[in-house]
C-alpha cells in the first residue's frame, strides 16, 4: 500500500519536496534557527512505510545531531523490521505467511497489544487483522473492478481481532486466511521510539515525521512546531495549521489510497462491514502518543463526523474532521493557528 502525508512542516529543502504530498510549513527554517541560539539544527530525510520521511534536530554539538539523527534512523528501521509489509522478510510478513510468531520481539508484542486494547474498547472499529479486507479489493482492482460482495463476505469472515493472540512466548493467527496489518499503528509507534531515543541523546528540540508527527521543545522561541493540514480535495490547499502542544498528531484520508475514482472506496476499513466508511474525507487526532493517535484516526473515521467528536471526549484526545464536501469541525482542545 502507498501512503501519500497529508501533514506539512517547515523543513526548510527538505519540505520543498515533499510540498506536492505532504503537510507544508507553517514555520520556516529561518525562524528554526533565528530563535535557537547556539544549537545547531540538522535534517534527514528516507524513504519508509512507502512515504518519505524527515527528521529535525537541534543540538549544541554538530555532531552530536548528526549522531542522534543515525539513531532515529536505526529505530524507524528496527520498527520496519518488525512491523513493515513492504518488507517481505519483517516479523509481521513472517506471521502472515506461517501463521505463528514464536519469540517476538517486544515491541510487536508491545505495538500489538495496544492494538488489541483499541480494538477492545472500541468495540472492533479498530482491527489490525483487516488485512484480507485489503487483499481483495487490492486484487479486484488489479482487475479494475470492486470485488464482489461474495468476495468481501469471505474477507470478513477472516478478520477478528478476538482471533488474534498475543503473548511473549508467540504470536497466533487462530483462523485460515488471517492477516495482520500495523499500518494504521506502526508509523505512530516508530514515532515515539525515535523521540524517546532522541531524548535519550540528549536532543530537547526535534519534529520528527515517521508518518505521523511527533516532536520536542520548540522551533523557536516565538512559535510551536505547527502543521499544516492538508485538503483532500486539493493538495495545494490547507484546510487549517495545528499546534504540536506536547501531543503528537496522526491523519487518515480517504484519498492517501482509493479504489474508486469517487473515493467512496479507500485504504480505511469499518471492519464490522467490510467496507470504507461512507462519511469522512480525513481525519486528524492529537493524542499524547503517536501510535494511539494513529490508530484512533481509523475509529473516529467510523464513527462519522458527530460521533467523532463525542469519541474525543471518550478518549481524552482531540480531533479535527472533515467530511465529503470538505466541510471540518474540530473539537475546543486542538489548537488551531491562522497565517
Amino acid at each position: 500500500m502507498k501512503r501519500r502525508n497529508f501533514l506539512r512542516s517547515g523543513l526548510g529543502a527538505g519540505a520543498a519536496g515533499l510540498a506536492a504530498s505532504g503537510w507544508f510549513g507553517a514555520g520556516a527554517a529561518a525562524n528554526a534557527v533565528r530563535g535557537a541560539g547556539a544549537l545547531q539544527w540538522r535534517d534527514r530525510t528516507l524513504l519508509g512505510f512507502g512515504t518519505v520521511l524527515t527528521l529535525r534536530v537541534a543540538h549544541a554539538d554538530d555532531r552530536q545531531a548528526e549522531r542522534a539523527l543515525d539513531a532515529a534512523v536505526d529505530t524507524i528501521r528496527h520498527v520496519e523490521d518488525q512491523m513493515s509489509l513492504f518488507r517481505t522478510d519483517s516479523a509481521l510478513s513472517r506471521l502472515n505467511r506461517e501463521g505463528v510468531l514464536l519469540r517476538p520481539h517486544p515491541d510487536l508484542v508491545k505495538v500489538l497489544q495496544l492494538a488489541q486494547g483499541v480494538s477492545a474498547r472500541s468495540q472492533g472499529a479498530f482491527d489490525v487483522t483487516v488485512q484480507p479486507l485489503w487483499t481483495a479489493f487490492e486484487q479486484a482492482a488489479g482487475r479494475k473492478a470492486l470485488p464482489s460482495p461474495e468476495a468481501v463476505t469471505a474477507a470478513r469472515a477472516a478478520v477478528g481481532w478476538q482471533h488474534l493472540s498475543v503473548s511473549g512466548d508467540a504470536i497466533r493467527l487462530a483462523r485460515p486466511g488471517m492477516g495482520v496489518t500495523l499500518n494504521g499503528i506502526a508509523q505512530g509507534f516508530a514515532a515515539d521510539l525515535a523521540r524517546t531515543r532522541l531524548q535519550a541523546l540528549g536532543v530537547n528540540h526535534a519534529l520528527v515525521n515517521a508518518g505521523e508527527w511527533t516532536a520536542l521543545g520548540r522551533p523557536d522561541t516565538e512559535r510551536p512546531w505547527l502543521l499544516g493540514l492538508q485538503d483532500p480535495r486539493d493538495a495545494q490547499a490547507l484546510i487549517a495549521r495545528l499546534a504540536l502542544d506536547g501531543r503528537s498528531i496522526a491523519v487518515s484520508a480517504d484519498n492517501e489510497c482509493s479504489f474508486s475514482a469517487d473515493r467512496v472506496h479507500h485504504h480505511i476499513f469499518d471492519p464490522r462491514t467490510g467496507y470504507s466508511p461512507a462519511e469522512l474525507a480525513c481525519v486528524a487526532v492529537a493524542a499524547p502518543s503517536c501510535a494511539l493517535a494513529d490508530a484512533l484516526t481509523k475509529v473516529m473515521f467510523a464513527a462519522g463526523r458527530e460521533k467523532a467528536l463525542r469519541l474525543a471526549r471518550e478518549w481524552d484526545v482531540d480531533v479535527l474532521v472533515v467530511d465529503k464536501q470538505g466541510k471540518w469541525q474540530a473539537t475546543a482542545g486542538l489548537k488551531l493557528h491562522a497565517g
